[in-house]
This record gives structure tokens, C-alpha cells and sequence, in this order.
């Protein structure tokens, strides 16, 4: 799989998800990433902040949420997290070890 970097400038945060209000895709990625250890999950609403979701289209190309950033790697969405789960790819993202 192919990465990207991005910089968000937000700092200190491991793992960066742009939202809704209700999305089941959504729910699931949170779900996955706490059983892989995150205790943190850095939520940007589109829904609430349309400026947001215009920024999350012109970094990613998409327009669907969830869209995922872990250590600033661009994942993509649920689909793309957990192939990356089952390959056995997350963990060693979410610890920092570049895979690419």
C-alpha cells in the first residue's frame, strides 16, 4: 500500500480523523484503533465545520468520511485502516515505524 505524508499542523497528535455526527464507517475505524492501543483520536467535524470538510477534499481527493492520518501518514478510509490492520501494518504505523 501505497502512504502519504501530509502535515496538519496539529502537534502531538498520533492519529488525526476527519468526521460526522453519525457515520458508521466512522465508528467502526474508532472501534479498531482502541483495540490496536489509541487513546487518543484527534476529531476534525465536517459535518459541523464545512471549511474543514473543503480541506479534508483538497488533501485526500475524497469526500467521504472517515478519512484517517496516523504519525501525519495519510491511510485513507475504514477499508484502507483495516487492510492495513490485516496485513499487519497498523501496529507498526501507530508505534512509528515507517513501512513505506
Amino acid at each position: 500500500m501505497r502512504v502519504y505524508r501530509f502535515s496538519l499542523g496539529v502537534e502531538k497528535m498520533k492519529v488525526i480523523m476527519y468526521t460526522s455526527g453519525f457515520c458508521p464507517f466512522c465508528m467502526m475505524a474508532e472501534r479498531l484503533l482502541k483495540q490496536r492501543g489509541v487513546v487518543d483520536i484527534h476529531k476534525i467535524r465536517v459535518d459541523l465545520e464545512p471549511s474543514q470538510r473543503e480541506q479534508m477534499v483538497a488533501i485526500t481527493g475524497r469526500r467521504t468520511v472517515p478519512q484517517i492520518f496516523i504519525n501525519e501518514t495519510y491511510v485513507g478510509g475504514y477499508d484502507e485502516l483495516a487492510s492495513l490492520d490485516g496485513a499487519g501494518e497498523l501496529l507498526a504505523l501507530l508505534e512509528g515505524k515507517d513501512n513505506s
